[in-house]
């Protein structure tokens, strides 16, 4: 079957679309979730298609950063139209000002519902 001018300007058109879709959500950061109790804070980030290795979490100065580095699955039978998720995602937690946390203690979990849950214990000073 032979393309036609408008076919080839209509794939052009959702390419463009999808790859400004794909790049506008890579530039917005991920929305944070900043909890906090008597021993430990908590940080919850939406983590949309990712498996555990995807996610990277560093803590630098009292700022938490985390990175999430997603894969296109590729279907067998579909041809992919619109590349529109963002396949790079970040978002922060700035911790209160003069907190002091044990960054070595803390742990993260990826849920089954695909949210990262990061737990910074503070530290026993007295």
């Amino acid at each position: 079957m032979m393309k036609t001018f408008t076919d080839s300007v209509e794939e052009l058109v959702y390419e463009t679309l999808g790859r400004g879709l794909s790049q506008s959500q890579e530039c917005k950061p991920l929305p944070v979730d900043l909890l906090e109790n008597d021993d430990e804070f908590l940080i919850v980030v939406d983590a949309p298609g990712a498996s555990a290795r995807d996610v990277q979490v560093e803590y630098d100065n009292g700022t938490v950063s985390v990175r999430i580095d997603r894969f296109r699955r590729y279907h067998d039978e579909y041809e992919l139209q619109v590349p529109g998720r963002g396949l790079t995602l970040r978002g922060t937690a700035v911790l209160p000002t003069d907190t002091d946390v044990e960054p070595e203690q803390g742990r993260a979990t990826l849920t089954d519902d695909g949210t990262v849950h990061i737990f910074l214990p503070k530290s026993d000073t007295v």
